[in-house]
């Protein structure tokens, strides 16, 4: 038995992703910010500041976008200190509220590396001028609505029940509860955390496979659940992480490749990077919480296996299909969109982060032995084996044959030039 973790792949990786960060037009000064009336406010804006911060906190490295971005954004934001609409006591806007959850995420970043008060006075409008007014609103969240099937890999606005601007991520308001966390955790104001417990008790209370809820924004609530319980020690945030995971690893959320179905029974769709991500980082949380090695064993499996497609030759990232046996799925993994730029790009910089900064418990086991596992899948160890096409085979770097059929450790798309891999298709063999 062998335990292995490539330095100079996760290396790579994080070069790749500063590079593409750092010389793409999209996350220039010019262009990072973006318009008020953009369908998410705040999101790109706050993803992109944590994503250059991020890698700050790997190597020192100061993107040049990520102080420029703290000098102008008062420039770019409403009179409330937020991006898009003034927020309303009548209508909550979810995308808008989504989207400044990771902009809270991104200042209180800010914050923490370098005390700049700018930053946190942001963070306390937003708070006060955003969030504040949804307080006993969370109740009225709509758990029933039509065009729960629809939606683009970007999300889109739908109609408004209850005073709630929905969106085609559905549940994606509760992603709050990770912004709103992370301010609670810089100030202490007891008021964020009335507000955060509102809508955890609200959001875990919904039925998520029945609404057909977005895995990304449930696993990012269980993240901010997990922060409070750092801050707190009370175990109903454990107790509310712990639920979301288990439904998410057992109920449909996670695929055999250890990536995800981008909402819970609507397998036809795609993966999202962004999930990945978050379900590496709340495992590995609640295994150093707990100690429960199955923890450890599951986000190391995501780094070694839902990371592998999921990061690009430009250093970005993407999304696949949904391996599964459940109904829409499919047992071919293969790209189904080359780069979520505007979203997923950003927030793998984060996860970067998070498996350089735990490297040392994000290793791979391996027997050297291919063999099935309880669901029929071939995998040494934690390390997950695909039948190649011919476009796949000369990118193979090991081979193995078992039951006549030949395999290969699932193929790393960072390492395959864009016109090459997009041709290549990999059989996840199960029962």
């Amino acid at each position: 038995m062998k335990k292995t973790l490539d330095q100079k792949e996760l290396n790579e990786r994080i070069s790749l992703n500063a590079q593409r960060l750092e010389t793409g037009d999209y996350y220039r000064i010019d262009q990072v910010f973006d318009t008020h009336a953009a369908r998410w406010p705040g999101d790109k804006e706050g993803r992109a500041l944590l994503a250059f911060v991020s890698h700050y906190k790997i190597n020192g490295r100061k993107i040049e976008c990520m102080d420029k971005m703290i000098d102008e954004m008062g420039a770019h934001t409403n009179e409330q200190s937020c991006f898009g609409p003034l927020s309303s006591n009548t209508e909550f806007f979810e995308q808008q509220l989504s989207g400044h959850s990771w902009l809270l995420r991104g200042l209180c970043e800010y914050y923490e590396q370098f005390s700049d008060e700018r930053a946190l006075a942001q963070v306390n409008k937003i708070v006060k001028n955003l969030y504040f007014p949804t307080k006993n609103k969370y109740s009225t969240y709509p758990t029933v609505r039509d065009g729960a099937l629809s939606g683009g890999v970007s999300g889109n606005s739908l109609n408004t029940i209850n005073g709630w601007k929905l969106s085609s991520d559905v549940g994606c308001a509760f992603m709050s509860i990770d912004g709103l966390s992370h301010a609670y955790a810089i100030t202490r104001d007891e008021e964020i955390r009335d507000l955060v417990d509102e809508m955890i008790d609200t959001y875990l209370a919904i039925d998520k496979l029945k609404l057909k809820v977005q895995t990304h924004c449930t696993l990012t609530a269980a993240r901010g659940m997990m922060r409070m319980y750092s801050l707190t020690r009370e175990k109903k945030y454990l107790d509310g992480a712990t639920d979301i995971y288990n439904l998410y690893v057992l109920d449909g959320g996670m695929t055999y490749t250890y990536q995800n179905a981008n909402w819970w029974g609507r397998n036809d769709t795609w993966t999202e990077p962004c999930a990945i991500v978050d379900s590496l980082i709340l495992a590995t949380e609640l295994y150093l919480t707990t100690g429960n090695e199955s923890y450890r064993e599951t986000a190391a499996r995501v780094y070694h296996n839902g990371f592998a497609t999921a990061q690009r030759d430009n250093g970005g990232a993407g999304t696949d299909t949904v391996v599964t046996a459940l109904e829409g799925g499919t047992d071919t993994l293969k790209s189904k969109m080359y780069e979520a730029y505007f979203c997923c790009t950003m927030r793998l910089a984060e996860g970067l982060w998070f498996v350089n900064k735990n490297k040392d418990l994000l290793y791979a086991t391996v027997n050297g032995k291919v063999e099935k596992d309880s669901a029929g899948v071939y995998r040494d160890g934690d390390i997950i084996y695909a039948e190649l096409n011919p476009d796949g085979e000369k990118y193979a770097t090991e081979t193995v044959t078992v039951d006549g059929k030949k395999l290969s450790p699932i193929l790393k798309y960072y390492r395959i030039p864009k016109d090459e891999f997009e041709k290549i298709t990999q059989k996840i063999i199960f029962k």
